[in-house]
């Protein structure tokens, strides 16, 4: 569900936006340029080991130049992580890498389905 929501921009001063229903909201918002707000959702850490592999998270800049921008998408970013690891902690991390794959697919149908409901199906 979108709210409405004002936020401060340094070039369109308030600008009024739906807030989509998966955005944290904008406690922390300093002004910036209208092309740069940015709705962002949880980050879903996926780890091994203690140590986060990569962290993916909902995103829309609803006023982007890039017309695929403006649409929620799922951003993914790995880390830096890297180890040695004998036998038993490389089928550990194959398998971690298994249920993590499992995981993008989940947050992939329910991007599906955000997909749809912002284009009105």
């Amino acid at each position: 569900m979108n709210r409405p929501i004002t936020l401060p921009t340094l070039d369109h001063g308030p600008v009024t936006l739906p807030e989509p229903g998966w955005c944290l909201g904008h406690a922390d918002h300093a002004p910036c340029h209208r092309v740069d707000l940015t709705h962002t959702g949880a980050e879903h850490r996926l780890a091994f080991g203690g140590d986060d592999l990569l962290v993916a998270a909902f995103t829309m800049d609803p006023h982007s130049t890039d017309p695929e921008r403006r649409r929620t998408g799922l951003y993914v970013e790995q880390t830096g992580w890297a180890a040695t690891l004998d036998t038993d902690g490389i089928r550990r991390l194959a398998a971690t890498l298994t249920v993590h794959a499992m995981h993008l697919r989940q947050l992939a149908d329910q991007l599906a389905r955000l997909g749809d409901e912002e284009a009105g199906r």
